[in-house]
């Protein structure tokens, strides 16, 4: 059974956020959203698990996460003025601060496109955000997060993932975690709720975005559907999209998916 707490540290009265832990789900961006079905919840509301049994990543890749050790959970939000094609500066913003929250810890965190969340060459949080759309708004958004934090050994296939343990060798409380990304959250998600300033600050956030991007300079290798080559980036679209710049000068455009980074 999940237990429930309220917090007042992001909303007022009715208005509070809660907070629901699952020992066991198998998936928090499920979880959350079904008791969003039957129930009211606030805006920046947390479902948190100790352990989901169907972790998942972006494009269904899974998530490998040993139980209690790590912070998997997802928030729910329901920004105001966002159009839908504006989707990715939710990403942009949910990615931006569980880099400032891991910046609280340790040095040398950047955001891999699009919202993978590197220390140096290694993968420590990973962002599955599924969107809701009416009258061409995004009326809901889920952001399901994984933060790699007190595991010391990980047994999947994934090929580089890192904890803050096994960067610092030291362990941390979860929650705490947890309550600083909150609290990080709730600012900027009070900014993009202002409408006569969100579209000012969507530009800003999207250049914080690029300022934190992984690799944002020099050559580096990338595979696509017809070749390994060798590129920069040059640019990413408010939309999302990746535009690669070829050393024979020549401008490749991605979405999500369509390219890979190759390590070196």
């Amino acid at each position: 059974m999940p237990t429930e707490n309220n917090n007042d540290t992001m909303n007022k009265a009715e208005e509070n956020p809660k907070l629901i832990h699952f020992p066991e789900v198998d998936s928090t961006n499920k979880a959350i959203n079904n008791i969003s079905e039957s129930e009211k919840l606030p805006s920046g509301s947390i479902v948190i698990a100790d352990f989901q049994t169907a972790g998942r990543g972006q494009a269904g890749n899974s998530w490998e996460s040993e139980a209690g050790e790590n912070l998997t959970f997802s928030i729910i939000f329901k920004p105001a003025y966002i159009p839908a094609n504006m989707a990715f500066v939710i990403s942009e913003m949910i990615s931006l601060c569980v880099k400032r929250t891991l910046d609280m810890y340790i040095s040398d965190v950047t955001v891999k496109w699009p919202n993978d969340i590197y220390y140096k060459d290694k993968k420590i949080a990973g962002i599955l955000i599924e969107n809701s759309i009416q009258q061409g708004k995004i009326s809901q958004s889920i952001a399901g997060i994984g933060i790699n934090v007190n595991q010391s050994e990980f047994r999947s296939n994934a090929p580089n993932p890192v904890s803050l343990t096994q960067i610092t060798g030291r362990s941390f409380d979860l929650m705490a975690i947890l309550e600083n990304f909150r609290l990080i959250l709730a600012e900027q998600n009070e900014r993009i709720n202002k409408s006569e300033t969100c579209n000012l600050y969507f530009e800003t956030i999207h250049n914080d975005y690029i300022n934190s991007v992984y690799r944002k300079e020099g050559y580096h290798k990338y595979r696509d559907d017809n070749d390994l080559f060798e590129a920069e980036i040059y640019k990413i679209e408010p939309t999302g999209h990746l535009i690669l710049k070829r050393t024979d000068g020549s401008l490749l455009r991605y979405a999500f998916k369509e390219v890979s980074f190759v390590m070196d």
